[in-house]
């Protein structure tokens, strides 16, 4: 995966965004099953009329179910096909998507530019009501009911202990050979005029399954069900607790992903790809 094209190509950046419902997820897969990543190649092929899939590069790939309204990739196209379909690429993308997907904007990458190790950090959301009635049919896509009442300040005062550093092992889907430690810059929750709980979730990346896994720490924190202490002693237990569950995907969104200035890219890259791990700790 260079940080730079191959000769001959040119590096293009993608803004877009999905409404993830009916998709399996970002990444192809085998199958036929349909993905993002499937769609949109399929659609960059056809509009240029090209023999060859250009395959695209993403900043975060999102599990079946999720949304998203900020997310960034990255293809290398031959020059000859950028420059003769670059004014027009936009639109005929627009024209062959399904309604679902949406590109936003196709633009030159800076040198050194990677949609995966230059990001500096990604931002999502995630929403859930506590109505009693349910949620607004309109939003029954992007929001997850809970059928118990939530306390938001006994979930912020839970999220405060979860910032920084940490090995996130015990909200995380272990990977072989994936390290685990994540830095969370933002985790804290508002609840809006309309009663829908809008929690903010940000980290310079994330390991599978960790932001709907805090948030189910959260809920049950949220409920009455936990104090607001557990959270944190769930994260220096280091192990899967049978008590944290999953939330359902469907209520998450990412919202935006951020990148240095063009100068400072090609640290990022190196920086992003180094294995992390923590200091150790003091025997006394």
């Amino acid at each position: 995966m260079s940080d730079e094209a191959q000769p001959g190509h040119v590096r293009i950046r993608l803004d877009l965004s999905y409404d993830g419902t009916d998709f399996h997820g970002w990444a192809k897969q085998a199958g036929g099953r349909r993905t993002v990543q499937g769609e949109i190649e399929d659609a960059l092929r056809t509009v240029t009329r090209s023999k060859e899939t250009y395959e695209l590069t993403v900043a975060g790939r999102t599990d079946a179910g999720v949304h998203a309204r900020g997310q960034v990739a990255h293809v290398d196209l031959p020059e000859p096909v950028w420059a003769e379909h670059r004014e027009k690429l936009l639109k005929r993308l627009a024209g062959r998507l399904s309604k679902d997907v949406r590109v936003w904007s196709l633009a030159e990458a800076p040198p050194g530019f990677n949609a995966r190790f230059s990001a500096v950090w990604r931002r999502y959301a995630y929403r859930v009501t506590d109505n009693p009635g349910g949620v607004d049919p309109l939003l029954r896509n992007h929001v997850l009911w809970h059928d118990w009442p939530l306390d938001v300040d006994a979930m912020n005062e839970a999220a405060r202990a979860l910032l920084g550093e940490h090995d996130f092992a015990a909200y995380c889907k272990k990977r072989e050979g994936a390290t685990t430690i994540r830095t969370l810059q933002e985790l804290s929750l508002v609840r809006g005029v309309d009663g829908v709980i809008t929690a903010t979730v940000r980290a310079d990346a994330f390991c599978h399954n960790m932001v709907r896994s805090l948030i189910g720490a959260l809920l049950f924190t949220g409920d009455g069900h936990r104090g607001p202490e557990w959270p944190g002693k769930v994260l220096a237990a280091g192990v899967r607790d049978s008590a944290v569950h999953v939330v359902r995907p469907h209520g998450l969104t990412l919202e935006e992903v951020g990148y240095p200035a063009d100068e400072l890219l090609a640290a990022r890259n190196k920086e992003a790809r180094n294995r992390r791990s923590l200091p150790s700790a003091g025997c006394c």
